[in-house]
């Protein structure tokens, strides 16, 4: 029998890098440079949701065809994302050089490094309030997000040590937070339910409440070491399909009182970001104001190559199929990146693109004080 040949120095640290190599490209040996293009922490509601309420018992859920359909890392399959393809969220981190879009926190495969990549947090029908989206049954409120994100901070003392995953977050990180919406339709003006709620409390004492309740959220994720924030004011949610055919307006109208409610909430939350900035050393806050950009894009949607930005692309009932939401029966335009709207209350990936890009490279009526690859470069 042949004895082995010994191999001499060179030819073991050689046979090592080889190894190395191999186990490298397989995912098994990973280092840090995967992790060098940052993370997105996002937190909100369905407008930014990747698919966690796919794992709640709720009745809000997109996991249903057609949503997602030109959604092209899935293959046009559903995956829980409130729109045909992506989130402006999903938009955003890939243009910020991410080379993974921030898996939803529920999801059984966000684990180990992956959360390195960023998470999101977003539920569908969650709200600054915890009382917000109750109607849906199930929903992860803003407080309930900022309690998992704890969890994820844990974990990444783990994965990179104390000192590291500090810097880490402090300076790689951004933290999104697209949240109010529903606070207004699915808490304060929702039909019926809502009228005791109106009684005994005015919109003043209503807003007072959210900026107070968003204040002490913000501050709590400051304290778990965010420092760059990026917080999208409430949209002009009076003229998305769903309020427009409710309410039996024509194709140039909008419901008055949401989008009354909706400037006066702006108006307070462009003053805490202000306050925010001046008090908590170290943090920067940019202020995104979506209802401008959206209302740009409503009102003078030609001009984006659109053919409608009063009628949702997918759903059914009325002038603007605009009562029930997107699902298997529902009637569907062809041209989906023709419309502003892709169902009753969210907006297509072609409308979520021109949002996004004004985010990343716009000046200041839309995002200040600075855009979002001036925040990444800090």
């Amino acid at each position: 029998m042949k004895k082995p040949m010994a191999l001499n120095f060179h030819q073991i640290v050689a046979l090592a890098l080889l190894l190395i190599i191999n186990l490298t490209s397989f995912g098994i040996c990973q280092n840090d440079d995967d992790i060098s293009s940052g993370a997105s922490f996002i937190f909100g509601d369905s407008l930014v949701d990747a698919g966690n309420n796919n794992y709640l018992p709720t009745l809000s859920r997109a996991n249903i065809a057609p949503n997602g359909i030109d959604f092209k890392a899935s293959g046009g399959n559903p995956t829980g994302r409130y729109t045909n393809g992506k989130t402006i969220g999903d938009i955003v981190g890939e243009e910020l050089g991410q080379t993974h879009y921030a898996s939803p926190f529920l999801a059984p495969n966000t684990t180990g490094r992956a959360i390195l990549h960023g998470v999101n947090y977003a539920s569908g029908g969650g709200g600054i309030m915890n009382a917000t989206g109750r109607i849906f049954v199930n929903r992860l409120s803003m407080d309930i997000q900022i309690d998992y994100y704890n969890i994820t901070r844990k974990q990444i003392d783990k994965l990179l040590g104390a000192s590291k995953a500090k810097e880490f977050i402090q300076k790689k990180s951004i933290f999104s937070i697209t949240i109010g919406s529903n606070d207004f339709l699915n808490n304060y003006l929702l039909p019926v339910l809502s009228i005791p709620a109106r009684i005994t409390e005015t919109p003043d004492a209503f807003v007072d409440d959210l900026i107070n309740h968003l204040r002490g959220q913000l501050t709590r994720l400051y304290k778990l070491d965010a420092r760059k924030f990026i917080i999208g004011n409430v949209g002009p949610i009076g003229c998305i399909p769903y309020q427009k055919t409710i309410n039996q307006l024509s194709e140039n109208e909008c419901v008055e009182l949401p989008n009354k409610l909706a400037i006066q909430y702006n108006a307070r939350l462009m003053d805490l970001v202000q306050e925010l900035n001046k008090n908590l050393k170290g943090a920067t806050f940019v202020h995104a104001n979506v209802y401008d950009l959206v209302m740009e894009l409503i009102t003078n949607y030609k001009k984006y190559g659109f053919i409608s930005s009063s009628k949702a692309c997918c759903g059914n009932g009325g002038q603007f199929a605009g009562i029930i939401p997107c699902g298997p029966t529902s009637s569907m335009c062809s041209d989906r990146d023709k419309h502003v709207f892709w169902d009753p209350y969210h907006p297509s990936e072609a409308a979520n693109i021109i949002i996004a890009k004004q985010l990343l490279d716009g000046g200041k009526k839309y995002i200040s004080p600075m855009n979002l690859r001036q925040l990444r470069d800090l």
